[in-house]
């Protein structure tokens, strides 16, 4: 059915306002400013309203974008956003931080010829007008209907996992081992890409529809799956993958150095980057952030904003293989961040302190790196990255930052003998999300490792409705 409203041929999305890179590096307000109505209105008829709808199958959770989008052209914002909110129970978070560009949008047929339509612009826009413009009573919470379901966890999988279900009538509790529900949301991703009022607001409209959250709740710890199983008809495990991985390199025990983890913890979830904080941060000139991905960016970006007068991404293939988000590492250069790519770490050197006494005994005082070559592709089918012999090279650093990648957390698995698990602890689960253990299922960072909040949110979606399933069966 051809769109109602006259299409925008322009080539090029439009732009989306951001603060000037020299002054958003000094300050962690947000730094795209989003939409105005105008904006939205003539980027929403820049789409073709294609019958196949190539963008809907590109979304991890199967947004109904071409209809949603189709409202907005027509300035109907309010419609939109409930379009939106049949698939997606965070649609302000994915707006902001999903990778459209290798999904939804790179499905878009106006990609073909220019570039596709903003897809993720136009969905921030849409669940912030919403967010502003709704009343906290216009939740209608649904007819309960008497079934039991616990959520381990309240990063995006075990959030959308319990909006799905509570949508459908299920008494759902998470249990989030943190002092605050929203896990990664809060404590990984920086408040200039994510405000986390904007979290808590999506928390709080889950709560609306009746999800109760418990938090300080270390499962594992205080209570058991076991325990749980006793108290709930089924589990859903969506406990994310917060275990860092290191080097193993000479001196990566000094201090000085943290994993991106506890750095980004630091500043996001305890506030460490507020002129009031009582949350220690290493105050640092130079800082190495090690590893070429999404929380690499932020870790980076959050050091320049912490005052870091030089903060160098360190990565050991080139800018063209860094699998970061192309948006993150065009800001990162924007606010001043050097790439040290085709290098990588070989030994991190201490102060030349002797008395343990001094305050520099111990700490960070430089980052050696060999100098890498890319060679014949392996098994993840990039160019394998190869050392080039008497190429080392030393820089002074006071910080270093590992950013390689997470595992899940143990705790789970050594509680939980029957629960079947990977060699790096990723829950083993079918496509629905059922474990090893009837009526336990999991999904998110717990089964695949570190991955986008999309993919975690397509998962707890999967394993509410096989949770439903089963549970109407039963």
């Amino acid at each position: 059915m051809p769109p109602k409203y006259k299409i925008n041929l322009d080539l090029v999305k439009c732009p989306m306002p951001a603060q000037d890179p020299n002054v958003r590096n000094k300050n962690f307000q947000e730094v795209a400013l989003g939409y105005t109505a105008e904006m939205a209105v003539e980027e929403a008829k820049r789409c073709l309203q294609c019958p196949k709808k190539p963008c809907v199958d590109g979304c991890p959770v199967n947004i109904h974008i071409p209809e949603f989008i189709a409202e907005v052209a027509e300035g109907n914002f309010e419609a939109a956003y409930q379009i939106i909110n049949q698939s997606s129970s965070l649609p302000a978070v994915c707006g902001r931080v999903c990778p459209q560009e290798s999904q939804c949008e790179g499905k878009c047929n106006r990609g073909i010829k220019g570039e596709p339509v903003a897809i993720g612009r136009l969905e921030r826009f849409v669940a912030d007008y919403h967010n502003e413009h709704a009343s906290a009573d216009s939740v209608k919470r649904p007819t309960p209907n008497g079934h039991k379901v616990a959520v381990v966890g309240s990063g995006p999988a075990g959030l959308t996992c319990a909006g799905d279900l509570a949508k459908l009538g299920y008494d759902v509790t998470i249990y989030e081992a943190l002092h605050l529900a929203g896990g990664v949301l809060v404590y990984g991703i920086p408040e200039f890409r994510l405000p986390k009022a904007i979290v808590q607001k999506e928390v709080d409209g889950l709560k609306a529809l009746g999800v109760k959250v418990e938090t300080n709740m270390v499962i594992g710890r205080v209570l058991t799956i076991e325990e749980l199983k006793e108290q709930y008809e089924a589990i859903f495990i969506g406990s994310g993958a917060g275990l860092p991985r290191f080097m193993n390199i000479p001196g990566e025990n000094l201090r000085g150095v943290y994993s991106a983890n506890e750095f980004l913890t630091r500043s996001n979830l305890m506030k460490a980057y507020l002129p009031d904080s009582t949350t220690p941060i290493q105050q640092v000139k130079n800082v190495a952030i090690v590893g070429g991905g999404n929380v690499a960016m932020d870790a980076a970006r959050t050091a320049k904003r912490l005052g870091a007068e030089n903060v160098y991404i360190v990565y050991r293939r080139g800018m063209e293989e860094l699998p970061a988000r192309k948006e993150e590492v065009e800001h990162a250069e924007e606010e001043g961040i050097i790439f040290k790519t085709l290098c990588n770490p070989v030994s991190i050197g201490a102060a030349d302190v002797t008395d343990p006494r001094d305050p520099a005994y111990g700490t960070v005082a430089s980052l050696t790196c060999i100098r890498m070559e890319l060679g014949e592709p392996d098994a993840s089918g990039r160019r394998r990255p190869v050392e080039v012999p008497g190429s080392e090279f030393t820089m002074d650093m006071d910080c270093v930052i590992m950013s390689l990648g997470t595992s899940p957390n143990p705790l789970i698995k050594q509680t939980t003998p029957d629960l079947v698990t990977k060699r790096r602890g990723e829950i083993e689960a079918d496509e629905d999300g059922l474990t090893s253990i009837e009526g336990v299922y999991a999904g998110g960072d717990a089964v695949t490792g570190a991955a986008t909040v999309i993919l975690a949110m397509g998962a707890g979606k999967k394993a509410a409705a096989a949770i439903d399933k089963y549970i109407q069966e039963k």
